[in-house]
């Protein structure tokens, strides 16, 4: 009975979550990219740093503003002892050391550093790039969740067109055989078909296989676990019909947009603060204090004062040469910071360029394609025709389907290679 108890405990606290995981999910294009950037870990990571920066920022800052600590001891001097003669006729005057004890409150403030001026700079500027990664971050996973949601609707595709076939070519196997029984047909065309099925179901097998694996990869842009059951209400023929290349190759493309030279910008205004950092060292560090002692215990010869107030000035004068060689180094590398600017600037109109081609040539293809699946469908068609009036061969017949499966497997990939390259150029002007 305990057994049976426990059993139906864990039954009781599993079945919940087993229910939850098996809920389907239906989602739009639209709604699969909200979904991601809520629960994809990559994205919540991204605004955790972004977060940490602000924390860092308000470490900084409360550098500079007034500090406050509470300090106690206490000293026991194991009954030592001093002695004091004020003349040669007098006797020694004994002062014991008694046990001590203190409580110190000091209160200080910084009144000028420049090296903690120009890190706040740091540390602002530092924030916004780490503003700028989240929103990079968040690109990233639009652009893979875009990319998986229609790579999933391209395998349905595949094994719709696949599973079509395949019933045709069942019904033209059928009809052979019974075309072979009555003499009709020879066994040599019955044995070209059941090949030809044979090879369209291992293609079926290797869909499926394609298909899983592209729900799978969704699932995980999703952060969803993966027996979670998906239906994307989206169909393929929205993201075709939508596809508006005089919209996006005439708009102009904007270097500030771009979330990677935006960084590169930060970057730019890091190091020339680091180069100022490096400059500070050569200026004074000036702060300022109090202290209040309470004497808890004092000893009979006590002479220290309960209240200090006082500065701290810092002046570096020589490091041979240290200081000097730390600003060139910082002046180097913002010299090489500049360099990667410049090259990042080309490489960005260099491939805006390259993708706006790769566009208008995909979309060519895709229409040659979707022409050529016309195309090869009407030929097959035609043949399909004639063989069932015994006017064509099944060598003739196979031969176009197998025309027709490579216009559809071609049709398949230009769909892909329009929609990559669409994305590709949205990513670059950030306008996913």
């Amino acid at each position: 009975m305990k057994r049976l108890a426990v059993y139906s405990s864990l039954l009781i606290f599993l079945l919940p979550g087993r229910l939850y995981s098996q809920e389907k999910l239906t989602l739009s294009l639209e709604g699969a990219k909200t979904h991601a950037l809520e629960y994809n870990k990559q994205v919540k990571n991204a605004a955790l740093a972004v977060e940490l920066a602000q924390k860092r920022v308000n470490e900084s800052i409360s550098a500079f503003l007034p500090q406050a600590d509470l300090a106690m001891d206490y000293s026991n001097y194991m009954g030592a002892e001093m002695e004091i003669r004020f003349s040669e006729e007098m006797p020694p005057t004994v002062i014991p050391f008694n046990p001590t004890s203190n409580l110190y409150a000091t209160v200080s403030q910084m009144l000028f550093s420049g090296n903690f001026i120009v890190g706040l700079q740091m540390m602002r500027i530092y924030k916004d790039m780490s503003g700028t990664n989240y929103l990079r971050t968040e690109q990233n996973i639009r652009d893979l969740t875009i990319q998986a949601y229609q790579n999933a609707l391209v395998t349905d595709l595949s094994i719709q067109i696949i599973g079509e076939n395949l019933d045709n070519t069942r019904k033209i196997l059928e009809n052979t055989r019974a075309m072979v029984l009555v003499g009709v047909a020879e066994k040599l065309d019955l044995d070209q078909f059941e090949v030809q099925l044979s090879t369209l179901e291992n293609a079926m097998k290797s869909a499926e296989r394609q298909q899983e694996l592209a729900y799978n990869l969704l699932r995980y842009h999703l952060g969803v676990p993966v027996d979670t059951p998906l239906e994307l209400t989206d169909p393929l023929d929205y993201f075709l019909d939508n596809v508006d290349l005089t919209d996006i190759l005439d708009q102009p493309f904007d270097l500030q947009s771009n979330l990677d030279y935006q960084v590169m910008l930060s970057q730019e205004k890091l190091s020339e603060r680091q180069v100022s950092l490096k400059k500070m060292n050569f200026l004074p560090t000036l702060s300022s204090y109090y202290t209040y002692t309470s004497k808890i215990m004092k000893s009979d010869f006590d002479i220290s004062p309960k209240n200090v107030i006082g500065l701290n000035l810092s002046i570096p004068i020589l490091s041979s040469g240290m200081r000097y060689s730390q600003v060139n180094q910082a002046r180097i590398q913002h010299e090489t910071t500049l360099n990667n600017k410049s090259l990042l600037e080309e490489q960005l109109l260099l491939q805006e360029r390259q993708l706006r081609f790769n566009l208008a040539s995909a979309y060519d293809q895709y229409l040659n394609r979707k022409r050529n699946v016309e195309v090869t469908l009407r030929i097959y068609d035609s043949y399909q025709f004639k063989y069932e009036q015994g006017v064509s061969s099944s060598l003739d017949l196979a031969t176009a389907n197998n025309n027709y499966l490579q216009a559809e497997s071609d049709y398949l990939t230009s769909i892909m290679t329009l929609l990559n390259a669409r994305r590709e150029l949205q990513k670059l002007m950030n306008k996913l």
